[in-house]
């Protein structure tokens, strides 16, 4: 059977090396890159995050890449984001009180826990939507979580009756928290699946599947 070719999208987000290791163990042919055409031309396309999300955010204008990201997702080819590549899905991020517009294909903003122990550091279960394909097989693994900030509420209004409703997966960590989407073409997660020892390799080779 032949690889899917991933590209992991390199902005200046940090090191993704670990996250570009861990497809490979996946068994994906993976490019670290921000070339346009091959991130049109890949099965899918992997938006790392590391750091606060205005900086993410700043980084992926800086380099054009949110147009071609923009562009798979309208075309119905599909994306993953981790962690800040995760958050910067949403509308918006607050932090120190400064908001930064996000990417807005999901509704919600991204603010800091409510939780008496900052960042949110190490495993976790999370609670699976309901015929989710990513945690197919995994629904009750944990997951490796570092961070400070999530998406608390989720509110999404679906606007045509034929349009069928994101499936939203939620962790705890003070409070319920988003921990992962799956909308058609575009799915994200909180935590680190690259660091999420064989249950992350699992929930990899499950997106890899649905390529």
């Amino acid at each position: 059977m032949t690889a899917k070719k991933v590209v992991v999208l390199e902005y200046g987000s940090g090191n993704v090396r670990s996250a570009v290791r861990a497809l490979e163990a996946a068994g994906a042919d993976v490019e670290l890159t921000a070339d346009p055409k091959a991130i049109q031309d890949a099965d899918g396309v992997v938006v790392p995050g590391v750091g606060a999300f205005a900086a993410v955010m700043d980084a992926l204008k800086a380099s054009g890449s949110w147009r071609w990201i923009g562009r798979r997702i309208a075309g119905g080819k599909p994306v993953l984001g981790i962690c800040v590549g995760h958050q910067v899905f949403f509308e918006r991020g607050v932090e120190h009180g400064v908001k930064t517009e996000g990417l807005g294909e999901w509704p919600g903003v991204v603010e800091r826990l409510k939780a008496d122990v900052i960042p949110h550091m190490g495993w976790n279960t999370v609670k699976a939507a309901e015929g989710s394909n990513l945690f197919k097989g995994i629904e009750n693994e944990r997951f490796y979580f570092v961070h400070s900030y999530a998406v608390l509420d989720w509110a999404f209004d679906v606007t045509q009756p034929a349009m069928t409703p994101p499936k939203v997966t939620w962790s705890n960590h003070g409070s319920d928290f988003v921990a992962a989407v799956e909308n058609g073409p575009l799915s994200a997660v909180q935590f680190h699946p690259e660091k999420s020892g064989e249950a992350g390799q699992k929930l990899l080779r499950n997106w890899l599947a649905s390529l």
